[in-house]
């Protein structure tokens, strides 16, 4: 008789423990195909908006492409492009030859919103500088969605090059250091970065993205200073040289 009462209790039990696993089983693999879209599916098609974005851009400039003979040569002070009036337009074009041969060419567009960062790319912070401007050129990008603009941000080296490609010309931007901050420590787009007191006499490139890779809870900030420039008609130096060639279509 004990045995039977004990069974009865045992089997509703069971049956609960069955619904219970099979709902949690449910529920990770709903997570599972979430983060394969977040990650997967939404990197795809912002890549390949911010792919069109870039040939439309980079189509507006002919050629030359190749410069190395003119690649140490001074042009004199910057000639910086006019900000645009509004969110949403894309006015240049970043490449990072550390982030290696697969990275494609990413486009800068005005405004960080959401429509922005999520669509088009590396998202210019509206009250900076603009590219070859004094002051602080500042930009953010997602890390591991929505294209993964700067997934490899923690691996520049000091010294390393980013380049910056406006209707003006090619501003090179030398890596200097990074930093990890709160989501609230807006300091670091300062006019010097860092720096809110002082008053700029460099220009300056900021990166901001997300930390950790798959968080929020903080921002990697890579900070650069610009080294030189060199306009349109000179065409580009000589290191993005096959990129820029390919983005406007002479590589296909």
């Amino acid at each position: 008789m004990g045995d039977r009462r004990s069974a009865r209790i045992r089997d509703p039990l069971r049956l609960t423990a069955q619904v219970v696993g099979e709902l949690l089983l449910t529920v990770g693999a709903i997570a599972l195909l979430f983060v394969v879209w977040q990650v997967g599916w939404s990197t795809l098609v912002s890549a390949q908006s911010q792919r069109a974005a870039v040939d439309s851009f980079s189509q507006r400039f002919p050629g030359p492409f190749i410069t190395s003979a003119q690649d140490s040569k001074s042009f004199g002070d910057p000639v910086v492009a006019p900000a645009p009036t509004q969110d949403g337009t894309v006015f240049g074009v970043v490449y990072i030859p550390r982030f290696g041969p697969d990275y494609e060419p990413r486009p800068v567009v005005q405004g960080t919103g959401q429509q922005e960062l999520d669509t088009l790319g590396l998202g210019h912070y509206v009250s900076g500088a603009m590219p070859g401007e004094v002051g602080n050129f500042s930009l953010a990008g997602h890390r591991q969605t929505h294209g993964a603009t700067l997934d490899a941000i923690h691996t520049l080296v000091p010294g390393d090059k980013i380049y910056v490609q406006t209707a003006t010309g090619y501003f090179t931007y030398i890596y200097r250091n990074n930093a990890i901050v709160l989501p609230t420590q807006s300091n670091v787009l300062a006019p010097v970065p860092m720096e809110p007191h002082l008053q700029a006499d460099e220009r300056y490139l900021t990166l901001t993205s997300c930390n950790p890779r798959f968080g929020q809870s903080e921002r990697f900030i890579a900070f650069a200073v610009m080294d030189s420039w060199r306009p349109i008609s000179a065409g580009p130096p000589k290191e993005i040289a096959e990129q820029v060639q390919t983005a406007m279509g002479g590589g296909k």
